[in-house]
């Protein structure tokens, strides 16, 4: 048996919220990077059509390398902070209420169909954006701002980011791209919660595995891939959507269309590896993470509640 065993008492609705910020913000710090790469690249065919410039961002890890050669190591965390804030109120909402949520539309049925795990995800996922969307703002200018010094620089620090977006677009500027983020997410989460599940429910019906950390791997980078695929041309939308200047786009449909006609549909791919590479590893982390970290928390409260 790897880690903290499977307890005998179901994990509480305060300890799956706690646990999934927590993990969610140690998958962020050792996947930030990547993130970064991706943002990069998925903004870089919109500066291209603008001053038709050169390619400066070719491949996930050439990105990485351009990066860190032309504006330091520093740059691939750019954003760092409020991708922590948007973890642990994003995270632990969308994943540390799925179950809870999920049982409500189930009135505490033992069976569990696709479609309440549908539903439950689609809730989250939307609620999560409701609350998270300034973080997420704020994330995406930061990695898409190229660490220069002096006027050229756009944000100095998190909290300077937050006043001027609403100071310079109104408070509905940290907002910014709420339908799309909510269209991903809904997406996103259905996508990796309920894929999640179903491959976890699979191996530990049909294989020897048990529910522990082969298991948890297995179920994780399937679902990370599986959301990638499905996810990326909504997630693509709302980072050029939300990275872009006051007034360049009516609206997120105007932008998807913009990119369709001036960079063809695989535009809506750009990133896909770095993506991949992030969901995949992201999910791996967290999941395996945030198992542990339920079972240990479990095992601290009874702990205490023990006599001894």
């Amino acid at each position: 048996m790897v880690g903290f065993a499977p307890s005998n008492v179901p994990p509480t609705a305060t300890v799956k919220f706690i646990g999934a910020g927590t993990a969610a913000c140690v998958a962020d710090l050792l996947t930030f990077p990547l993130d970064t790469a991706k943002v990069r690249l998925q903004i870089q065919g919109e500066a291209q059509a603008a001053a038709n410039a050169a390619v400066r961002y070719r491949g996930v890890f050439g990105t990485i390398a351009t990066m860190v050669r032309t504006e330091g190591p520093r740059s691939l965390y750019n954003g760092l902070v409020a991708g922590l804030q948007r973890q642990m109120s994003f995270a632990s909402v969308r994943i540390g209420l799925y179950d809870s949520v999920k049982q409500f539309y189930t009135k505490g049925s033992e069976y569990v169909g696709i479609g309440s795990r549908l539903l439950a995800g689609c809730t989250t996922g939307a609620l999560a954006v409701a609350v998270a969307q300034p973080t997420d703002v704020v994330k995406v200018r930061f990695q898409a701002q190229a660490t220069v010094m002096g006027p050229g620089r756009r944000y100095h620090g998190t909290m300077h980011a937050y006043k001027t977006i609403a100071r310079e677009e109104g408070v509905r500027g940290l907002w910014k791209g709420t339908s799309p983020n909510i269209a991903r997410n809904a997406i996103v989460n259905c996508t990796e919660l309920v894929t999640y599940d179903i491959i976890k429910d699979a191996l530990l019906r049909m294989t020897p595995m048990t529910d522990d950390l082969p298991c948890h791997f297995t179920s994780a980078f399937g679902a990370g891939f599986c959301t990638t695929v499905i996810a990326s041309p909504v997630d693509v939308v709302k980072t050029r959507y939300m990275n872009s200047a006051c007034g360049q786009y009516s609206s997120a449909f105007n932008c998807a269309v913009a990119m369709l006609i001036k960079e063809g549909p695989f535009a809506f791919y750009k990133g896909f590896m770095p993506s991949f590479l992030r969901l995949g590893s992201w999910n791996v982390v967290m999941f395996v993470t945030y198992e542990q970290l339920k079972r240990a928390m479990m095992v601290a409260c009874y702990s205490r509640a023990a006599p001894l």
